[in-house]
C-alpha cells in the first residue's frame, strides 16, 4: 500500500474577512474532491484572510499510480486563476515504511 499526500499554500487575491475566504477557498476544495475523488481540507492559516493551505491525501495499491494522482491534483490546484499557487509539498511512503 503507498500513501501519498500533497499540501498546497495560497495567496489569496483581494480578500478582507475570513467570510470571503471561505468563499474562495470552499470552491477549489471541492472542485479537487470532485474531480479526484481524494481526501482534502483547508489545513493552514486557518486564522489569516489573504493565506490558505489545502491538504490532499490518497492510497493506492502502487506507487505510479499515486505519483500519477498527485501530479494530476496538483494541475488542478493551480488552475484557479482567482489565487496564486505559491508552493506544492508532497510526500509519498510506503505502509512498510510506518
Amino acid at each position: 500500500m503507498w500513501i501519498g499526500f500533497c499540501e498546497f499554500d495560497y495567496r489569496l487575491g483581494d480578500v478582507h474577512s475570513l467570510k470571503q475566504k471561505r468563499s474562495v477557498v470552499r470552491p477549489i476544495v471541492a472542485d479537487i474532491r470532485r474531480r479526484h475523488q481524494v481526501s482534502v481540507a483547508e489545513v493552514g492559516h486557518l486564522d489569516v484572510h489573504r493565506r490558505a493551505s489545502i491538504g490532499v491525501s490518497v492510497v493506492a495499491a502502487d506507487r505510479g499510480h499515486v505519483v500519477d494522482l498527485l501530479d494530476a491534483i496538483e494541475r488542478t490546484a493551480a488552475d484557479h486563476p482567482e489565487v496564486e499557487l505559491l508552493s506544492a509539498r508532497r510526500r509519498i511512503i510506503s505502509a512498510d515504511d510506518l
